[in-house]
């Protein structure tokens, strides 16, 4: 039989009777003279608080009570007021919470029994320690009850995956705060990744894109980084995006190395991005493949490239509707296996909130989107490049390039993001707008807006713009790449002059 007010009786150790967890057998871990020695501590000497994991919270505490005197002492203290039994008696004055518990007393008791104040420290980390035993039980026997029962809606698979995210979100939460470090650290972070951009060849220390202009206003698309890639239908973001994860995938430049790459692809099937990049590694139109309306050479030609990408440590997800949290799971799970180097998601609108997120409204969902993505660009330290649509009201400019307030269902893309990057095509609009003879015009005045339309178009044929309108790290233009459409193929642009003459 337990003691009636059990949370009096200090010369025991204990401070409550708990329940055994259910269905367990057993009681959840916990060590309540841990938290009482931390609670005294903190009643007798509140700098403490300051020496302590800055992690620590109110439901770390087995005893909801010891989680909400913890809770009194941090506000009091984080206000700069004295945090000890006579105030945080008024404090607790009118809380008909702790039940029958005389909390003057109580207080009183944690004060006077402190053995150790040195010992604070590790006190805390008991606590969280057993908090984080309990939530990985908790977990377990959650996962272990859906296992055993059949539902169509929850196949194995997904639940493996929930599985994981629990365990991330469990040790991104409660992972001990790195807090201040020395300059020192940063300092030597900096200098290796100045070291690495001067030994390669394009001078980046991040991972190439395959254009060489845009690589040299990034310095490469840089570990850690959020990279939104927007564009209206029609203007390549796919294949632009196509093109950066296969360069980085398969580049022979020097100081470069090939990295290991996870596509998403909610949009486009697995057969059809690969359809893409055997089109432009071949030089064969694309719809030419569809149709299966290939001469010999073209032929041998698409069986060349095959045989040497085949091997290309390149890796496609064509899961339709994921959630961001299951391309979590999917890319830590292959960094551990095989190593990862980018992340490419095309494209952000198509995607699941996280799995357990709750969202009013579509640019909420969104927030919450991004903010993961860039939580997964910081955890597996690499790119992510994500693309995104951009709103109609482009379409009602007459001057049709975008700028950020463009991201369309927004939230907060625009402040999670490391870079912004658009992809703009002028040649789309133009071949849409070649101009109708008005009923007032002369055939002199229709020629000459006719002739002007010819001109721009000729001069817009096969460029494109890739416009980086924020850039974290340093600054933002525009680069002009060429565009080869039957190839779905963004290329550096060469003027004509500096082409090599040619001999007949």
């Amino acid at each position: 039989m337990s003691d009636p007010n059990p949370k009096q009786n200090m010369s025991d150790g204990q401070v409550a009777a708990f329940p055994l967890a259910e269905g367990l057998g057993r009681q959840l871990p916990q060590n309540l003279e841990a938290e009482q020695e931390l609670l005294g501590a903190l009643l007798l000497d509140n700098s403490i608080l300051e020496n302590i994991d800055d992690g620590l919270r109110e439901d770390h505490f087995f005893d909801p009570a010891h989680g909400r005197i913890f809770a009194a002492i941090s506000n009091l203290t984080g206000r700069g007021n004295l945090a000890n039994p006579i105030t945080l008696k008024s404090y607790f004055a009118n809380d008909d919470s702790f039940g029958g518990l005389n909390i003057e007393t109580y207080l009183n008791e944690l004060a006077e029994s402190v053995l150790s104040l040195s010992e604070a420290s590790e006190y805390a980390r008991d606590v969280r320690e057993c908090y984080l035993r309990r939530e990985l039980i908790r977990s377990s026997d959650e996962l272990i009850s859906k296992a055993r029962s059949a539902d169509l809606n929850s196949p194995a698979s997904t639940m493996i995956e929930e599985a994981e995210q629990r365990l991330f979100n469990l040790a991104e939460n409660d992972q001990g705060q790195s807090g201040l470090n020395p300059f020192s650290m940063a300092l030597d972070t900096a200098l290796k990744m100045a070291d690495e951009a001067s030994k390669t060849a394009g001078g980046i220390s991040g991972v190439g894109s395959g254009l060489r202009t845009l690589d040299q206003l990034l310095g490469g698309l840089q570990k850690s980084d959020l990279i939104i890639l927007a564009g209206r239908p029609g203007m390549g973001k796919t294949a632009l995006a196509t093109n950066i994860a296969f360069h980085a995938a398969t580049t022979t430049l020097s100081g470069e190395t090939p990295q290991q790459v996870a596509f998403f692809s909610l949009e486009m099937s697995s057969d059809q991005l690969a359809n893409r990049i055997l089109s432009s590694k071949a030089g064969v139109p694309s719809d030419k493949i569809r149709r299966g309306e290939l001469n010999k050479d073209q032929f041998n030609n698409l069986v060349r490239a095959a045989g040497e990408i085949g091997n290309a440590p390149f890796y496609i997800d064509d899961t339709p509707a994921i959630s961001v949290s299951q391309i979590s799971s999917r890319a830590r799970r292959l960094k551990r296996t095989s190593g990862l180097g980018l992340i490419v998601v095309d494209y952000l609108q198509l995607l699941s909130a996280p799995l357990g997120d709750k969202v009013e409204n579509r640019v909420q969902e969104i927030s919450s989107i991004s903010r993961m993505l860039k939580s997964i660009a910081k955890e597996l330290q690499v790119p992510v490049l994500a693309l995104s649509q951009l709103s109609r009201a482009v379409e009602q400019r007459e001057d049709k390039r975008p700028v950020l307030a463009d991201l369309r269902e927004s939230g907060s893309i625009e402040q999670d993001a490391d870079v912004v990057m658009f992809v703009y095509r002028e040649e789309y609009y133009l071949s849409k707008s070649e101009p109708e003879r008005r009923d007032t015009d002369t055939d002199e005045t229709y020629n000459m807006r006719h002739q002007r339309w010819l001109e721009r178009a000729e001069k817009a044929h096969g460029r494109a713009e890739v416009i980086v309108a924020k850039q974290r790290h340093g600054p933002t233009g525009a680069i002009q790449p060429s565009f080869i459409a039957e190839h779905a193929q963004f290329v550096d642009y060469v003027a004509e002059e500096s082409l090599p003459e040619r001999f007949e």
